[in-house]
């Protein structure tokens, strides 16, 4: 096992929902020992903190408290770029209705995204992403395979892409080189507005001069009153700005 290959094991292991079920499982174990008073506030902390996180309206207020503020990219500052690159998020390697894999709704949303971007300024597009540390199997199709394809759909093909990289620091990496020959430095970014910070710093220290451009910002969807009530989404909201919080204080340290 490579030692990337541990981070999403970890990751998953420190985020809710399994960090929380293991909490409320030690306070079970506690309560069954003679410690029942400890065990009991144990396991309801977890399921308290458990509820609170599946909330949309807490991972609303954690994005804002956790991660630095992003806004959408203005058309001046896009005008500095020599190219736009956009981030993969994963792939469906099962697609049966399309006979291939397909990308994901959050890299087929960051690939609209580019491609609008590409249409309205004439840069030409980039991608970065190949098979990630989580992935079901090595032998999947790299995202920048998949996305090559899909982005036909949007009228704007990638003039580069890199499917060597498996995270945000070798996207980074993978890119410089790629993009070195031609002499590309700044560049317009695309990605999730929670993965915007760590990729903005994971690119500047490659030594890109960077534009975000971030796309996907989370809204409530519901009635206020529904975001105060526990649902996939909110807790899969709660999950990335955790998740990104942690990696960017890592990427910093």
């Amino acid at each position: 096992m490579f030692p990337g290959e541990l981070k999403p094991i970890l990751t998953a292991l420190v985020l809710p929902p399994a960090s929380l079920l293991l909490l409320a499982l030690l306070g079970l174990l506690l309560a069954a020992r003679r410690h029942l008073r400890t065990g009991v506030a144990l396991a309801l902390l977890a399921l308290v903190a458990l509820w609170m996180f599946s909330c949309h309206a807490v991972a609303m207020r954690l994005a804002g408290w956790l991660l630095p503020p992003v806004e959408p990219v203005r058309a001046e500052r896009l005008a500095q770029v020599q190219a736009i690159v956009v981030l993969g998020g994963g792939v469906l390697a099962q697609a049966p209705e399309y006979g291939s894999p397909q990308p994901n709704a959050v890299t087929l949303a960051r690939l609209r995204y580019g491609a609008t971007l590409a249409r309205r300024t004439s840069k030409p597009l980039a991608f970065a992403g190949g098979v990630g540390w989580s992935a079901a199997h090595t032998d999947m199709a790299p995202e920048a395979e998949v996305a090559s394809r899909a982005i036909q759909e949007f009228g704007a093909p990638l003039r580069w892409a890199e499917g060597r990289s498996r995270d945000t620091a070798e996207n980074a990496a993978e890119m410089k080189r790629v993009l070195a020959p031609a002499g590309i430095t700044r560049v317009a970014l695309v990605t999730d507005t929670w993965h915007m910070p760590r990729s903005l710093l994971e690119f500047e220290r490659a030594g890109f001069a960077v534009v975000a451009a971030p796309t996907g910002f989370p809204a409530a969807q519901t009635r206020p009153l529904l975001t105060w009530l526990p649902s996939a989404d909110g807790l899969a909201l709660s999950r990335v700005v955790l998740r990104e919080a942690l990696g960017l204080l890592v990427a910093r340290l």
